[in-house]
């Protein structure tokens, strides 16, 4: 199976294609930390199911717990596997902009951790359109931890020097995609159950884009 993933993002030019994503793949089904590459900026990865590798993230990053961890997702499917309700509107805007840089965060359903969801409620998700993080995330069931491979409070890494100067040996594998050349994060919506949503951090996606997206479909 880790031959089959290394193959695959060999075969789309990935920089990433290496040892290194073997060895991640193995971290990952071990409960450890990677640091992976995103279309944004560089992330700390866990199997969002194992509790003991949330726990790490948290006290690796000095993050505070009431602050949610978000997820990538290798497709739609899996993303929505997390939600326990999706509006119409959620399912329009992952149709436009998936795979890229929106996060939508939704109601989530019952059994996840509770460092993943926010004090509304709500698990934010993005299918990633970099194919190292989907691959990563297919190889633990199809969900992985995306938040930022940084000490909270500072600056998002670009480059695996950065992350590996901020966090060290905390970290059981770094997988090196090159510079990163996003200046902004992924942009995040959160949904509500009746179907209202609000921009909470504005990003890569801008606000006209997402309102025209909707229009499209009045």
């Amino acid at each position: 199976m880790e031959r089959d993933l290394t193959g695959a993002v060999s075969n789309s030019k990935d920089p990433t294609a290496s040892a290194d994503l073997v060895d991640a793949v193995a971290a990952l089904r071990a409960g450890q930390l990677i640091v992976f590459p995103t279309e944004t900026f560089y992330g700390i990865g866990a199997d969002p199911t194992r509790s003991k590798a949330i726990a790490a993230i948290l006290r690796v990053k000095g993050r505070q717990p009431d602050k949610p961890i978000a997820l990538i997702a290798t497709d739609s499917d899996s993303a929505f596997g997390i939600a326990d309700a999706i509006p119409s509107d959620a399912r329009l805007l992952a149709e436009t902009f998936w795979p890229g840089p929106l996060t939508l965060v939704l109601p989530a359903r019952h059994g996840l951790n509770e460092a993943l969801i926010g004090p509304s409620g709500g698990v934010g998700v993005r299918v990633s359109p970099h194919s190292t993080a989907r691959a990563l995330a297919a190889s633990v069931g199809g969900l992985l931890t995306a938040t930022s491979a940084n000490l909270s409070g500072e600056p998002a890494s670009q480059t695996v020097m950065d992350a590996r100067q901020s966090l060290g040996s905390q970290i059981s594998v770094y997988v090196d995609g090159g510079t990163l050349s996003s200046t902004a994060p992924s942009t995040v919506i959160e949904f509500r159950e009746d179907g209202s949503f609000q921009i909470v951090r504005p990003g890569i996606i801008h606000h006209d884009a997402i309102a025209a997206a909707l229009r499209r479909q009045r």
